[in-house]
């Protein structure tokens, strides 16, 4: 028998949270058009909506916050940024904004022109719908295995290189300003990919002239992927693992919200010279100076310290060990959920879960709603809603229809997930009671973030 794990830190501080009747939740999720985004967090029992910004900071972060510089210029907590991006990612040049989409809004202006081609290894939403903002198409070169959430493939991040070659012959390399890698893959799964494929896809675009920019918002979990299933990486610790992943990229956008431990904050990082000099004179006009980015310096330093803690292994593992305990619970129960169980969250496959909801009525949306009935667990649909609409107006009805239920770093204990397995095994055994929605309203763009529903019946017509 294998001896059991706990959390490697100790608790100093506890904030309560609401415990909530079935009516209650009625009422809150009926005021919030059944989007989960719209419920207000005080009625919310386990937060599962997103890991971005939710982590809890460490003793060691919160004594940075008390030495924060707000100097408008210069400040040294910048500096101490600076060096720790040269240290852990080994990226040269650094500009902090407000958090990664700032990031993501300042490399698609500098580097995309109209008809632009990006691939990537699958869209996540704010960074394709800064591409297309900026002129660009988003082209999809992950592996097949990554649409299939019952594939057990342990790198389902990679991208497939044929396609990416097909796309170079067909638009021509000077079309393609560079390719965007997620590490790991938000929108699969939280899936992987693997230093092997990282490499081979920075030799290709290197043939051609073509930049390679990361999306390294939860790189280090990524690294502990590495090291736990790619063959030769088992005896290397995360931070050299990391170090060498950021190696085959020419730059990063970094949301410093998820691995970095921070409630707000974020990076551009850089190895060209020119790409930050041009990212300094923007950043002045939507963020903040180049030395603050929209940033207190408290947070910067808050930040700084998070991206040393990020990199040790034994937090990384029993990181990576909470979300798949929660993972092994629904799969043991016979729930369909993506697999592998990848590294911030557990996603449910709501097609399969609810296969009578066609995926014009949102089953994802529903399923999400109908889990914060049951129990006060908010999670959030990562399908139909998330993925919008074509140029033409049209829906999209990606093949991945899931609910992501994302574990804060640092925050809940094995208990709480205990808490989320039994009500969604609950909801698992009574999933012909959730039936579709209706949207009744529909903001032009991320429309997951705001949009309203009304049900079409089953459980949550009650609501």
């Amino acid at each position: 028998m294998s001896a059991r794990r706990a959390e490697p830190y100790r608790i100093k501080m506890v904030e309560p949270i609401a415990v909530t009747t079935r009516e209650y939740r009625r009422q809150a999720i009926r005021e919030a058009g059944y989007n989960t985004f719209l419920l207000r967090s005080k009625d919310v029992y386990i937060d599962l909506l997103t890991d971005s910004g939710t982590s809890a900071m460490s003793d060691n972060q919160w004594a940075g916050m008390m030495l924060g510089d707000e100097a408008y210029a210069g400040s040294r907590n910048f500096f101490a940024l600076e060096q720790a991006v040269q240290d852990i990612y080994g990226y040269p040049y650094v500009v902090p904004t407000h958090q990664g989409r700032g990031a993501e809004h300042l490399i698609s202006q500098i580097l995309i022109r109209p008809g632009d081609y990006i691939p990537g290894n699958m869209y996540f939403t704010t960074t394709r719908a800064h591409q297309e903002r900026a002129g660009g198409t988003f082209v999809d070169v992950v592996i097949p295995e990554a649409h299939d959430p019952a594939n057990p493939h342990p790198f389902k991040g990679n991208v497939d290189l044929a396609k990416l070659q097909e796309l170079i012959d067909r638009v021509g390399p000077e079309r393609i300003p560079y390719l965007s890698l997620a590490v790991t893959v938000n929108m699969a799964g939280g899936q992987p990919v693997s230093l092997e494929n990282m490499r081979a896809t920075y030799e290709l675009c290197k043939r051609y002239g073509i930049r390679v920019i990361c999306d390294a918002t939860r790189c280090a979990e990524n690294a502990y992927f590495i090291k736990e299933r790619e063959p030769g990486q088992a005896g290397r610790s995360c931070r050299e693992i990391l170090k060498e992943m950021m190696s085959y990229t020419d730059g990063c956008t970094m949301s410093g919200k998820k691995d970095a431990l921070v409630n707000i904050g974020g990076f551009l990082a850089t190895r060209e010279f020119e790409v930050y000099q041009k990212a300094t004179q923007l950043v002045v006009l939507f963020e903040g100076m180049p030395s603050y980015g929209g940033l207190a310096g408290r947070d910067m330093e808050a930040m700084a310290r998070g991206i040393y803690e990020m990199v040790d292994d034994e937090y990384l593992s029993w990181r990576i060990l909470q979300v798949r305990y929660l993972g092994e619970q629904l799969l043991q129960a016979g729930v369909p959920i993506v697999q592998p169980v990848g590294g911030h969250a557990v996603f449910l496959d709501a097609r399969a879960f609810l296969p009578h909801v066609e995926q014009a009525t949102y089953p994802a949306q529903a399923l999400a709603a109908a889990l914060y009935l049951d129990s006060g667990v908010r999670g959030m649909e990562r399908g139909n809603v998330s993925a919008g609409r074509k140029p033409d107006g049209s829906e999209y009805f990606p093949r991945l229809e899931m609910v992501r239920l994302t574990i804060p770093r640092r925050v809940y204990t094995d208990r709480h997930m205990d808490v989320v397995a039994d009500s969604v095994i609950s909801l698992y055994r009574r999933r012909e009671e959730i039936q579709g929605l209706r949207m009744t309203y529909e903001p032009p763009t991320l429309r997951f973030f705001t949009a309203r529903f009304e049900p079409l019946g089953g459980m949550l017509s009650q609501a």
